[in-house]
């Protein structure tokens, strides 16, 4: 029972009545008025009744109080038993809660969307912000502590427990990359940092060293043996152009926890630096100042251009000393330098006693080695003097016929170009679009005829004849285009046509480019959706087979969405390093990082908590040491200790009646302050 205050007038007037009525007793006693001490207290009494004061009784429900329990269901909750450990005290804690007649409020936290990890507070939050805050007797959090989102903690005003699961000798080994550029120039080193680390009680007698693989675009990998515990500086080229994919891979032992984090993966584009390129040109004529512009006009290139302006045969009796030209450096550029070039182009180039068969022997040598010649023809291909006639001839993926055919054709792509990657597509670059399989390029006007020996013809010209041939040779790259009026395009003839795409491809292929390779397998992925691409000159191509995280092997099915290029979409169902393969062929994608953070750190710890925890007075506790007992706590006290937690009682309760009975009738207050009023007067008037 409570006595409340309903006053008749408002409480600022009650202020201010109060204030006036403490002067007057004050002016009374200082008067010296002998009845000041019954004028006082008429003066309460009237204030008294005017605030009219009663007698409240409440009829309460007790409710009963609630604890939350938030349960930690992530990935790294699923390593060695924790999972059963997890169950175990679920089913203890709520069978002790209800015994002590108490609501549970239980929330699960499975992983966090994309790679935000483990985040229990924020699950937290969102449940006590459903549940009055006066009824919350306690929290207790089921988890390995290895939590992503601690800043985020709410205020708590009931005891907070973390019931951790795992074992005080787990152990785990990861990798670690600390750092790795996102792009590096090809041919120059760069290098990565690395380190092995172990975590948690690493058993005695673990080696100190330990196997790490090292896998580039999912090819064999070398292994070595290096230290752990320490940084591990690697210097690395990358072998190609485009996207390196680089796998690395630590041995795992089989005490760890798990090998999940024992792998990563770093994606580095590799870009070049500069390609240089050798042109050389027989003789002037209209395409070569075409070849000249293409090749200037990319600032990417460093372009050395010679044309044989005055071959050996020339006698015109002009004085050596008079001409303005520079010697043709053929020993240093063939036979010294060869190898510093990326492309190297004959462009209407002929036998004339420069270059002798020992320099085209290195050029044949130069492109076994993984070099790239381009040979654009012209009528002295077809002659007695060919460079076919000399070594180069071996490489050279078509043979002349000695036939010269002066006429005008469209180029055209074979059906084996619509499926390859320099001349797929090229249709779509037509000026002049039509309907029918002639793509709308302007004409060329000659064409040597050759009898492809081998490679690839990927363009035809005259009567279906070999126009653009493409061939591998060791481990570089040789293409015939048997014609020299490409510059037709380039200057627009009939509309021109797509030259600078087609040289541009032309160069990326024979530089290897992933992008342009005839047969690949490759894979990007957004979100959890990977798109698959498999790219092959055959007709048709077999299931890709994914391999998951996991170990889980699935088959995808492929479909041809164009010539050439078969694709296919997967949803992987976790995050981490897939495995791709198709045939012969093997690809790596990582969807996410290859280990996710739920498996960075996956020693059970309470260290994150603790500072959350003592703040509310609560306790960490292992599971493995036993389920705690629950106990009843002051608000205020210890909650927690060796083997009990500990649950402040709230007390909350619901009223369902109210009564107000007023304390005495404002009569009864008038009444007493007029019997104080008339005994001042009495006192005064006697005295």
């Amino acid at each position: 029972m409570d006595v409340i205050f309903d006053p008749l007038i408002p409480w600022p007037a009650i202020y201010g009545a109060a204030a006036f009525s403490g002067l007057l007793i004050l002016l009374a006693i200082w008067r010296r008025l002998s009845g000041w001490w019954l004028r006082g207290p008429a003066l309460v009494v009237l204030l008294v009744g005017v605030m009219n004061p009663s007698l409240q009784d409440e009829d309460r429900d007790p409710l009963t109080d609630i604890v939350v329990m938030v349960v930690d269901e992530t990935a790294s909750q699923r390593l060695s038993d924790r999972e059963s450990q997890t169950a175990q005290a679920v089913a203890g804690m709520s069978r002790d809660i209800a015994a002590r007649g108490m609501e549970l409020r239980r929330v699960t936290v499975p992983d966090g969307q994309g790679d935000a990890g483990t985040e229990v507070m924020r699950a937290l939050t969102d449940v006590l912000s459903e549940e009055p805050k006066s009824r919350i007797a306690g929290t207790i959090l089921i988890t390995d502590g290895q939590l992503h989102d601690a800043q985020r903690a709410p205020a708590l005003e009931a005891p907070l427990h973390t019931l951790l699961t795992g074992r005080a000798t787990d152990w785990d080994r990861r990798l670690i990359v600390k750092n790795a550029p996102a792009f590096a120039i090809l041919d120059e080193e760069i290098t990565l940092t690395l380190r092995i680390e172990d975590q948690g009680r690493v058993p005695q007698g673990t080696p100190a060293r330990a196997s790490l693989s090292i896998a580039i675009d999912g090819a064999a990998p070398q292994t070595f043996q290096v230290p752990t515990g320490e940084d591990l500086e690697l210097p690395l080229t990358l072998p190609h152009g485009g996207l390196n994919v680089l796998q690395f891979t630590v041995a795992a032992d089989d005490t760890e926890l798990t090998d999940r984090n024992n792998s990563a993966v770093v994606q580095i584009n590799g870009v070049r630096d500069r390609l240089r390129v050798l042109l050389v040109s027989g003789e002037p004529h209209a395409g070569e100042r075409t070849w000249r512009n293409l090749l200037k006009s990319d600032s990417a290139v460093d372009l050395v251009h010679f044309t044989i302006l005055r071959p050996p045969e020339k006698q015109d009796g002009v004085p050596v000393s008079e001409l303005s030209l520079i010697a043709f450096p053929t020993r240093e550029l063939f036979l010294e330098k060869v190898d510093e070039f990326d492309l190297i182009i004959f462009d209407r180039y002929k036998r004339r006693g420069i270059l002798p068969a020992l320099y085209f022997d290195s050029i044949r040598q130069y492109v076994e080695n993984g070099g790239a010649v381009l040979v654009a023809a012209g009528p002295d291909f077809a002659s007695a003097d060919s460079i076919y006639r000399s070594p180069l001839g071996d490489i050279i993926p078509a043979e002349p016929t000695a036939r010269v055919l002066d006429q005008g054709f469209t180029p055209l792509i074979s059906d084996l170009g619509a499926r390859h990657p320099v001349t797929e597509g090229l249709e779509r670059f037509a000026p002049n679009p039509t309907e029918d399989a002639v793509p709308g390029w302007g004409r060329w006007m000659r064409q040597i005829e050759v009898d492809a020996q081998r490679g690839q013809t990927v363009m035809t010209g005259v009567d279906d004849r070999p126009l653009l041939t493409l061939d591998r040779v060791g481990e570089g790259r040789i293409a015939l285009l048997a014609s020299d009026q490409a510059w037709l395009w380039h200057r627009g003839y009939e509309g021109g046509g797509p030259q600078l795409e087609l040289l541009r491809r032309l160069a990326h292929w024979m530089m290897k480019e992933p992008d342009l390779e005839e047969e690949a397998l490759t894979a990007t992925a957004e979100g959890q959706t990977m798109t698959l691409t498999r790219r092959t000159l055959e007709l048709e191509t077999g299931d890709l087979e994914v391999t998951a995280p996991d170990g889980t092997v699935s088959n995808v099915p492929l479909v041809e969405t164009s010539p050439g290029r078969f694709t296919a979409t997967f949803d992987g169902p976790q995050q981490g390093l897939y495995r791709l393969k198709e045939g012969d062929l093997e690809s790596v994608i990582a969807l996410g990082p290859a280990a996710p953070r739920e498996f960075i750190e996956t020693i059970a710890s309470g260290d994150k908590l603790d500072g959350i925890v003592s703040a509310t007075r609560g306790g960490i506790l292992r599971l493995e040491e036993g389920l705690p007992n629950l106990r009843m706590v002051g608000e205020g006290r210890n909650a927690a200790g060796r083997g009990w937690i500990g649950l402040t009682p709230r007390n909350a309760y619901v009223t369902t009646n109210v009564t107000v009975t007023p304390l005495l009738s404002p009569w009864l207050f008038l009444l007493l302050a007029l019997v104080l009023c008339v005994g001042a007067w009495l006192r005064e008037g006697r005295r």
